[in-house]
């Protein structure tokens, strides 16, 4: 945020700055500052946070007081404890008075993938354990009457969901949500790419008008369309910019390798053998290349998972577990997939094709370097695909270092 100014929408709609009287919070706040609920700060106390991360500190003293907010973060900044702290700590601030009836969440998250819809609910056990606040996810690809009998078992405090299964359930009338109080959109871009806005326009009706309830919308790009669905959705609210460059590069090792095309495999094979490639995620633009990609490695004796659209829910939630366990080091997922690992301790990730959107390239290697750690990205440049590097290298604000592979032997 710049200039410690909160955005708000003025009598035309646009979106302006208008000075405050208190600047946000400096990027090493301390969570005990912030006045939280008693069970929402032993949460954080036991998951050993301590200070505040940039979008933590910026966002939680607005969304803590009840304010909207837009947040431009990529995954990895913090964000997803943000908006959890902001739900929990304001439930728990607002109870209900009198009897509550089933399938009436009073917060709902809306994620575009299942990874991410897990992972955020994973999240969200951790986080609230000391809570008694109840979540139930819904996603599609998993049993709907499982799912519903979560829903009718307690009271639901949050609704964490992918688009489609949470109309499932507003169609079957299994969940109304015009008592909503708290609305997140997490990635509104990748839900702007995937074309689920008709489909979240459909949610968001359901919920009460955006003067009557909190509206937390989170993107990793602030293009035209996302602030014109922004100014749909949100009344008065605080945007804050956490810039891609800054929080998600500077702790990974970047390197471009040119290869030819058919190089890249043999390339890769030599990197995967190589005893400082602890645990790595490969990186194809589409299913049947990762597929192919997966196949290939299989042949060669590689032990690894494949994660894209095609694989079951069931399959893609037990090759995860593998993965994050260290049963299997080498995962090889598309970008949709991809947007929902978090697992700590991610050595390297490999970029074997250049992602033809740049901000998809931001978010991979975005999957290694987490929490202090350091990463490596390689990514293979070939005769097909160079030339996406410009757009790249536009984005990051510098120049790729690009190389020849290193021999056998050399280490990466």
């Amino acid at each position: 945020m710049q200039d410690d100014a909160v955005a708000q929408s003025d009598d035309t709609g646009t979106i302006e700055a208008t000075p405050v009287e208190e600047a946000a919070p400096a990027e090493s706040a301390k969570f005990e500052s912030l006045n939280l609920e008693a069970t929402v700060q032993q949460g954080v106390d036991a998951l050993g946070f301590e200070s505040c991360s940039p979008i933590q500190g910026q966002i939680l003293p607005y969304t803590l007081a009840g304010k909207d907010a837009i947040g431009k973060a990529q995954t990895g900044t913090g964000k997803t404890a943000a908006f959890l702290i902001t739900i929990f700590n304001d439930l728990l601030s607002h109870p209900i008075e009198g009897e509550r009836y089933l399938g009436e969440p009073r917060a709902v998250i809306i994620a575009p993938t299942r990874e991410l819809v897990m992972q955020i609910a994973a999240d969200a056990d951790e986080l609230g354990r000391f809570t008694g606040l109840q979540t139930v996810t819904l996603i599609g690809g998993a049993d709907y009457q499982k799912q519903l009998s979560k829903v009718n078992r307690l009271p639901v405090d949050l609704i964490v969901a992918t688009p489609g299964r949470l109309i499932d359930f507003m169609e079957r009338r299994d969940l109304a949500l015009d008592r909503v109080e708290i609305l997140v959109l997490d990635e509104a871009d990748r839900m702007l790419d995937m074309g689920f806005i008709p489909q979240v326009k459909r949610i968001v009706r359901a919920t009460p008008r955006k003067e009557d309830r909190q509206t937390l919308l989170f993107s990793a790009t602030f293009t035209q369309d996302i602030m014109n669905l922004a100014k749909q959705w949100t009344f008065e609210p605080v945007t804050v910019e956490i810039e891609p460059e800054r929080v998600a590069t500077a702790s990974v090792d970047q390197r471009v390798y040119l290869v030819s095309s058919r190089e890249r495999f043999p390339v890769l094979l030599d990197l995967l053998r190589d005893p400082a490639v602890e645990s790595v995620i490969i990186f194809a633009n589409r299913r049947d290349q990762v597929r192919r990609l997966y196949e290939k490695l299989r042949k060669e004796g590689v032990h690894c998972g494949m994660l894209s659209g095609e694989v079951t829910q069931a399959k893609r939630t037990k090759t995860l577990e593998n993965f994050r366990s260290g049963r299997s080091k080498v995962l090889v997922a598309t970008d949709v997939a991809g947007r929902g690992i978090h697992v700590e301790g991610i050595s390297h990730v490999v970029n074997y094709n250049l992602p033809e959107d740049p901000e998809d390239y931001v978010h991979r290697i975005g999957r290694t370097g987490r929490a202090g750690a350091k990463g490596v990205s390689v990514s293979f440049a070939s005769e097909d695909d160079a030339f996406l590097l410009p757009d790249i290298e536009g984005l990051l604000g510098h120049p790729l270092a690009c190389m020849s592979p290193p021999r056998v032997g050399e280490g990466v």
